[in-house]
């Protein structure tokens, strides 16, 4: 009963359920000898995730583990994949992304799946489920295509006590913002997370971040920041994430590490020397990075911080106002000559839902139909369409030599920063979609910046040991059985930035404990993951 998933497989995979269901009821009855393993994969080049070169081997799987490497020539299994000389690796675990409200519409997490990812971490940049333990026990009822773990989000708990205050919290409101912290933390999250550029966080002190950071830490858990500035003060901002985790006595993790200010491109060597020197000072700390020159976030970001504090009303209000507004206005044009940017051509509209129209198109191509000439018209643009509900943006930012210098340190791990899509739903940004497979064939096979065995580490047991996901991330005897079968000649990121809904290619199987959600390429509908508590 064996099959080849690419090139001629096609048959005898049609069979395979059909003669599963026929052998597992003769072994009911007794009247087939009992296999040894669930899964059998025979003559892989595996890849196991330490960045230790690949060895030639079979893996066998059994009730969702990896139950035998090695050579297994005698085994026997209810199924048996040839994998014909392809990479085995750990399923890709994804510790930055932003699932919430996506899942829910997509369970089966495709376009991750199948771009080989079988774990996502959620709850970045602050923001997170209000409540974990129903968020888990929703999910679980409802089934999903990978494993989900969360962190407890720093803005969401703010908010939740003092809404978009613009001030420090009073005594009373720390306390109840350290108790929802303790709360998540007992659902499971795996730790705290911070987005110190976005509202409220923003507007809360250092010694707030430290008292909440302190809660996670008892229960054993990291502290995974959106630092405060990415640019002109990213130093600085590095050297907060550092005090908040060596005061704490917890983890750091820096999240999408970049540098986004084009007067300051090549600065990431003085940024990644500060997560040397902290390490060398022994604080446990790590980065990830998306692997494109452009991030995305909402085109809030593009306001002075202090327009947008205490909620929708109030913001329309001091847009109502002319004086206001104009000092706004004045604002965001020094910022954005500051960022080293003539006009606002390097932000794209990827999601508006008051006006799909919108959709791919720079500000300035929005703009040029606008009344009025010049940047302020491209400011007023923006600002209209904050005062209709505001939209998700692309914005062009980082240089490639940033990108490559962060990616090849040893202890940046690869994340997505990307969500779960609705397959044709607006113009996100390809990362989503793309971000292992854009490694493996940009970096790998094309520029061969990395090696295939330290893009897997970066992509499996790195990020496992980032937020302590102790049986994930390496193919070894007892780990879950979360596994990607992959052509490295053949993988291929299809998302592009004009048209970013298409699949990864190149990833055959992929399984996650144990099940395949991809085989032969293609989405199998099945929903096996769990929710990963912290450990």
């Amino acid at each position: 009963m064996k099959t080849l998933l690419s090139r001629g497989g096609g048959a005898l995979n049609s069979l395979l359920t059909p003669i599963m269901r026929w052998l597992a009821l003769l072994l009911a009855f007794g009247l087939a000898p009992a296999a040894d393993y669930d899964l059998l994969i025979r003559n892989a080049r595996v890849v196991d995730g330490t960045g230790n070169p690949w060895f030639r081997a079979d893996v066998a799987v059994r009730d969702g583990r990896v139950a035998a490497v090695g050579r297994l020539d005698r085994a026997t299994a209810l199924r048996v994949v040839e994998a014909a000389g392809r990479v085995l690796a750990p399923g890709f675990i994804d510790i930055h992304t932003h699932i919430e409200g996506g899942i829910e519409k997509v369970p089966g997490a495709d376009n991750y799946v199948m771009d080989g990812v079988t774990t996502v971490v959620t709850g970045n940049c602050g923001g997170s489920w209000q409540d974990l333990a129903d968020a888990f026990a929703r999910l679980i009822k409802n089934g999903i295509g990978v494993n989900v773990a969360s962190f407890i989000g720093h803005n969401t708990v703010r908010r939740q006590v003092m809404g978009a205050s613009n001030r420090a919290a009073t005594p009373e409101e720390l306390a109840r913002m350290q108790e929802l912290v303790e709360k998540g933390m007992r659902d499971g999250a795996l730790g705290f997370s911070t987005g110190l550029i976005y509202i409220p966080g923003v507007y809360a002190p250092e010694d707030e971040i430290l008292a909440l950071a302190r809660v996670a830490a008892r229960y054993g858990g990291i502290y995974a920041s959106h630092i405060r500035d990415e640019g002109a003060r990213a130093a600085e901002a590095i050297e907060e994430a550092v005090r908040v985790g060596r005061e704490a006595g917890l983890p750091v993790q820096i999240a999408h590490f970049k540098i986004d200010n084009r007067r300051l491109w090549g600065a990431s060597t003085r940024t990644l020397a500060l997560i040397e020197q902290a390490r060398r000072q022994g604080v446990d700390v790590t980065v990830d990075q998306y692997p494109y020159d452009r991030s995305s976030t909402g085109i809030t970001i593009l306001l002075p911080e202090w327009a947008l504090a205490d909620g929708e009303d109030r913001i329309k209000q001091r847009l109502a106002d002319p004086a206001t507004r104009k000092r706004i206005a004045r604002e965001m044009e020094r910022r954005l000559k500051s960022l080293g940017h003539k006009n606002y051509s390097y932000a794209m509209v990827a999601s508006c839902e008051h006006d799909r129209s919108l959709e791919g198109r720079t500000i300035t191509e929005i703009a040029r139909n606008r009344p009025g000439r010049g940047l302020r018209r491209e400011i007023e643009t923006i600002l209209e369409i904050v005062e209709r509900g505001g939209a998700q943006m692309v914005y062009h930012s980082m240089s490639e030599e940033d990108v490559v210098r962060i990616l090849r340190h040893p202890f940046t791990a690869v994340a997505s920063d990307g969500g779960v899509r609705e397959f044709g739903v607006g113009v996100p940004h390809p990362r989503s979609y793309g971000t292992r497979a854009r490694v493996l064939a940009e970096y790998v096979r094309r520029r061969g910046l990395l090696s295939l065995e330290e893009a897997v580490r970066k992509m499996t047991s790195l990020p496992a040991r980032c937020v302590r996901l102790r049986d994930r991330g390496l193919v070894r005897e007892g780990f879950a059985a979360d596994l990607v079968l992959f052509d490295p000649d053949r993988v291929q990121d299809k998302a592009t930035f004009r048209q970013p809904h298409q699949y990864s290619e190149g990833f055959d199987l992929v399984l996650v404990n144990g099940q395949a959600v991809v085989e032969n390429g293609k989405l199998t509908g099945a929903r096996p993951g769990r929710i990963l508590r912290r450990q």
